[in-house]
Order: structure tokens, then sequence, then C-alpha cells
């Protein structure tokens, strides 16, 4: 009788970090954000070194060990796994006090690199920048994630209160200018 085949370390590193994936969403779910940051945390660190795109001496200075061949479908999950660890992240951010909304917009931003129409993605990008006073920034990310979710109204009320900003900075503009020319 034959032995099964044991995993290699990439196929056991992707196995591991969707497990804690899994974990953390459950973590999530049951009202818990900050252990399931902790889960997708350490899913992401299951993944160092092995995306392809970094190249090969940035992998040695993060102190990698020199990365197995992925697959196609491989790289595939990969990239899903920490798209969706990302975008993960940032919701638990969100819930946590107080809200780190520079790490929020930083998480969003990496799964809009890979998924610029992802509507949840854009929606935490914006609530990050509205937050951050980046109003035309926050308009933007709003605008794009109401074009994929019109009924949402958590985006129409975050975009409206961007556009409300904007609104008001630009009467004092208006107004500062007409004193200094006027």
């Amino acid at each position: 009788m034959a032995a099964a085949a044991q995993p290699e370390p990439l196929e056991q590193r992707l196995e591991q970090a969707q497990r804690y994936k899994e974990e953390g969403n459950g973590c999530y779910q049951a009202g818990r954000p900050r252990e399931a940051a902790g889960r997708y945390h350490r899913a992401l660190l299951q993944l160092r070194g092995l995306d392809p795109r970094l190249p090969p001496p940035l992998q040695a200075a993060l102190g990698a060990r020199p990365r197995p061949r992925a697959t196609p479908q491989q790289e595939a999950a990969l990239h899903r796994i920490q798209t969706d660890c990302y975008n993960n992240l940032a919701a638990c951010l969100l819930r946590m006090e107080p809200v780190n909304y520079e790490r929020v917009k930083e998480y969003s931003l990496k799964v809009l690199e890979r998924q610029p129409r992802n509507a949840k993605a854009l929606y935490r990008a914006g609530v990050a920048a509205f937050h951050l006073r980046d109003y035309d920034q926050a308009r933007r990310h709003l605008a794009q994630a109401a074009r994929l979710q019109p009924r949402d109204a958590n985006v129409k009320r975050y975009l409206e209160l961007a556009e409300s900003q904007l609104s008001t900075y630009h009467q004092q503009e208006k107004q500062l200018y007409a004193g200094m020319f006027g």
C-alpha cells in the first residue's frame, strides 16, 4: 500500500492560511473583531514570501526562504486569500476603537490594487479617506462604490457627507479669496 504524497510546503502554507482566514471569519461573525484581525494577520504571515510579484532579493531581505514554484491555481489561491484577508482586516479595524483609519486605508488600497471594482474595499477606502479629511479621495472612492452598490445606504450616507464637506470647503475658499482680492 503506497503512502499518500505529503503536500509540499507551499500547499501546506496555503492550507494553513485558509484555515486562519476561516477562523478569522468565525471570530468576526461572533462579534470579536480584534480576535478576527489576529487570525487574518496569521494567515498573511503564512503567505509571506510566497508572492511571486516580489523579486527574490526583496524576499531575501524580508527573511523569506527561497520560494517554491507555484502553480497558476496556487498563485490564484494565494492572491485570493491575501485579498480577502486585507479586506477583512479593514472591516475589523473599522469596528475597533480607536479606529486606525490610516491602516484601514492601507489595507483597502491593497485590495483595490487587485480588485479595482471591489465595492466593499471602495467603501472602506472612502470611509477612511473621509475620516482622514481627504474629502476628494473619499468622494472618488464612495462614488465608485455607489455605482457598484446603488442601494447601499451606508455608501450613500458617506458620499453625501464627503460632498457636504467639499461644498463647505469650497465655499470657505471662495470667501477667503473674495476677501483677499475683493
